[in-house]
């Protein structure tokens, strides 16, 4: 008899669609660290063509949640998340120097 496993199945959430599906540039364009120019690389849609596809894809309200969060977070294009994490870097390095004196 063969012995039964206590432990749960480990499932992801939000698995990752394939790129080959449409589903991919939703869930792309949800996810925070995805910036628009991997989209872009990955699937030859601007940020426009994203734009327009999530407004044809999901519920009014859905869209504008998703537009305000786009819009707020500097990770979805490249170089607004370079320059902050270039920005936060050097504010560490003044506090650890001004923490060591």
């Amino acid at each position: 008899m063969k012995k039964k496993n206590h432990r749960p199945e480990t499932k992801t959430r939000n698995p990752e669609p394939k790129k080959s599906d449409k589903d991919w540039i939703i869930w792309a364009a949800w996810a925070d660290r995805i910036t628009f120019e991997d989209i872009f690389e990955k699937t030859g849609y601007t940020e426009a063509k994203v734009i327009k596809f999530m407004r044809k894809s999901l519920k009014p309200s859905s869209f504008r949640l998703w537009r305000k969060r786009a819009k707020s977070i500097s990770i979805k294009h490249r170089k607004k998340f370079e320059l902050s994490r270039k920005k936060l870097k050097e504010k560490l390095n003044k506090n650890i120097k001004v923490e060591k004196y």
